[in-house]
């Protein structure tokens, strides 16, 4: 059963992101398609990193284990709400600290926004980014717009069967690449 991480990039008080990221939990849990958790950066409450993890001499502990976390993943969600048309310094803070554990990473991009188009336009932006650190972006989306008013607090969604169809082919797709990498490791 592949090991996937939910990346949930948002740090902002009241994020509605972190909706979706509770919901793509249940659906892997629930649909009995792979180990899932978390990694919420909410959580971690990093600094701006002035150096890749690879050239730091002291890392912190909090800053080891979230590399181990995405490195030891099989594949990785990515949930981040669009801020601005872009994504949130705390992701790209991420992004930027880690670069062999991106590596041929199978990454699967879920954006969300208040507004009507879901964060579309933040996934050229972001997709670009990994493509430079060599992560292998999966070619499905699911954007989710009106977070707020799709998903609840917990991470239920208010059109479950839409939803639920939508992730099959999303997660589907991600599943899809783990394997493949598999295949040829």
């Amino acid at each position: 059963m592949p090991k996937i991480a939910i990346l949930s990039a948002s740090v902002r008080t009241g994020r509605n992101s972190h909706r979706v990221a509770l919901y793509f939990k249940k659906f892997l849990t629930e649909n009995n398609l792979g180990s899932a958790e978390i990694v919420d950066l909410n959580e971690y409450q990093f600094p701006v990193f002035n150096e890749r993890l690879k050239f730091q001499t002291n890392p912190s502990a909090a800053t080891l284990e979230f590399a181990d976390k995405i490195k030891s993943a099989d594949g990785v969600i990515i949930v981040t709400p669009e801020y601005n048309g872009g994504y949130p310094a705390s992701l790209k803070n991420v992004v930027d600290l880690l670069y062999d554990e991106w590596h041929r990473k199978p990454i699967a991009i879920s954006t969300a926004s208040n507004g009507p188009f879901g964060g579309t336009q933040v996934i050229t932006s972001l997709q670009f980014t990994l493509w430079k650190i060599r992560a292998w972006t999966v070619p499905a989306m699911f954007p989710v717009p009106k977070a707020q008013e799709a998903f609840d607090e917990q991470g239920n969604a208010m059109d479950k069967a839409s939803a639920d169809k939508r992730a099959h082919t999303f997660i589907g797709e991600l599943l899809w690449c783990i394997e493949a990498k598999g295949k040829m490791a």
